[in-house]
């Protein structure tokens, strides 16, 4: 038996005297609204004491022939939420008017935005760069060039970088492809 000082138990004698677990850590969750219904769910997990976030960027609107500069969802239907979450803490957010679900397949195994993807988001925000929504797109993933002299051209994404990516031709009947050099921002999923 190993030496143990005043007050010191084992592990197995706190898991069986019932001694509450390590609380959840904290992380980053999605959580999925209606359509324009971001600001709603925001400002009632707010209300409730939950850490949200809900980047916005301004996009120009035209609304009786006039053009209006409006803030608008960065991620339309989406925003962030911080939190330990337990079942009551899930249970309370999932209460929010708006709410469609917390990304995830349960209370329990909630999908966890990382980190670092929501502090280049804020990063981007705080340096009041210009930002424009773009589509997602995967290397390996089937593209449509929609703009300038390859509009209408089909492709295979590969070597994408932040502003430029390599998109693969293809002729099959030949089995032959070329590699072209192309702006990432004047593709879209085919």
């Amino acid at each position: 038996m190993g030496a143990r000082g005043k007050g010191e138990r084992s592990v197995d004698q706190a898991v069986t005297q019932g001694e509450p677990e390590e609380p959840p850590l904290e992380h980053w969750y999605a959580l999925y609204t209606r359509s324009h219904c971001e600001q709603l769910v925001y400002s009632q997990v707010v209300v409730k004491g939950f850490h949200a976030f809900l980047p916005k960027i301004e996009v120009w609107s035209r609304r009786a022939g006039q053009q209006h500069l409006v803030s608008i969802p960065m991620f339309a239907n989406y925003l962030f939420l911080r939190h330990a979450m337990d079942k009551v803490s899930y249970l309370e957010v999932r209460q929010a008017r708006g709410l469609v679900r917390i990304l995830g397949e349960r209370w329990d195994r909630l999908g966890v935005v990382p980190d670092a993807d929501v502090g280049a988001i804020q990063k981007v925000l705080q340096a009041r760069l210009p930002v424009l929504p773009h589509p997602y797109l995967k290397e390996g993933q089937r593209v449509r060039i929609m703009s300038g002299p390859l509009a209408g051209a089909e492709g295979i994404l590969m070597h994408r970088r932040p502003e430029k990516g390599i998109v693969i031709l293809s002729v099959d009947l030949l089995q032959r492809s070329i590699a072209v050099e192309i702006d990432c921002s004047v593709v879209v999923a085919a």
